[in-house]
């Protein structure tokens, strides 16, 4: 039960300073940890505000500091598996260095909800952001906006190169593809992402890239919403004809609902069709057959992001690259071509 609910007021900084017996200046220098003070005075205020409960305002502190000790996540499509691991990450590596997160949900496709996301996070005093919105409108409403503190967008994209921080979402994408050629398919089809999503354009792009490389013949991209039911859907009208050998899915869930609607037609994957997906969600290695997938390091992500906004741990200034290589995870949905 809280305190306000019992009517008693929380414990305040002049509360501490009574029970440890100094000024309320000298508690507020023990919580912004200033050097004047001696020990044994910084661990009788400690001892004072555990006895007390004491909790200090952050946002009062931080209207004294400048500080908020807080990172801001402006974030879209966070219950999916890709922005999920992002933000657990960041929350992470933020702990590990003292810091805060706060997360702002939005919907990126209404450009207020941006712009409130945005104000709500300012009004926080974060400092510093990251950008987990893998939409293209999100990064041009950025663009628009002067932000005054560090931040970090985790999309691979030229619109705003200065604060890119990304897994290179085209060479996992080639990995995915060459893997396929290399296992004699010629008759290729990709499941892509929706339109405007950097990371759908990103893998969409790598595998054209690498099926032109090869000159294997393409067929357009097929633009899917991420989800399994659209695999799913997507397998059955492509069983209809069935030209082709292998399919590359720009999500592991994609992949599922295509692995189902083969089963559903008596196929086998993969003597009949392989199937590559792109995430290695936790799951991946229990479908059947497990699957061959790209897997990203979103710990690496979320430790390079706190990085990029806070600078080094140390002070060996070792320059941090801000593209992380992903790799190709084989297991057992790919396998050689068979004739159609």
């Amino acid at each position: 039960m809280s305190d306000d609910a019992t009517g008693r007021r929380p414990p305040s900084i002049r509360d501490v300073a009574r029970l440890a017996d100094v000024s309320h200046q000298t508690v507020s220098r023990v919580l912004n940890h200033h050097p004047s003070i001696r020990p044994e005075t910084r661990d009788r205020v400690l001892e004072a505000m555990e006895t007390l409960n004491y909790r200090p305002n952050r946002a009062a502190r931080a209207l004294v500091t400048s500080r908020s000790q807080t990172i801001g996540i402006l974030a879209s499509g966070s219950t999916m598996y890709g922005p999920a691991s992002s933000i657990a990450s960041i929350e992470a590596a933020a702990r590990a260095r003292g810091y805060w997160v706060s997360t702002a949900n939005i919907d990126a496709s209404d450009p207020q909800s941006i712009i409130d996301g945005l104000s709500h996070l300012m009004a926080q005093s974060v400092e510093g952001l990251v950008v987990i919105a893998p939409q293209v409108r999100v990064v041009r409403a950025l663009a628009q906006h002067r932000l005054d503190i560090p931040y970090v967008t985790l999309q691979s994209t030229d619109l705003d190169p200065d604060h890119t921080l990304s897994v290179d979402q085209i060479a996992g994408a080639r990995l995915a593809t060459k893997h396929l050629i290399s296992l004699g398919h010629r008759s290729i089809y990709h499941i892509a992402g929706p339109q405007d999503w950097i990371e759908a354009e990103a893998r969409m792009r790598g595998f054209l890239e690498e099926m032109g490389a090869n000159d294997v013949p393409v067929t357009p991209p097929i633009l899917g919403d991420w989800s399994a039911n659209f695999g799913y859907y997507a397998g059955r009208e492509l069983l209809r004809v069935r030209d082709f050998t292998a399919i590359f899915a720009a999500n592991d869930q994609m992949a599922l609902g295509l692995m189902h609607a083969i089963r559903d037609e008596r196929l086998d994957v993969p003597r009949d069709i392989s199937i590559v997906g792109f995430d290695d969600i936790p799951e991946a290695a229990h479908f059947w057959p497990p699957l061959t997938t790209v897997r990203q390091d979103f710990i690496e992500l979320g430790r390079r992001a706190v990085e990029l906004l806070l600078g080094p741990l140390d002070d060996a200034g070792s320059v941090m690259t801000t593209t992380i290589t992903p790799e190709l995870v084989v297991r057992a949905s790919a396998g050689p071509a068979q004739p159609i």
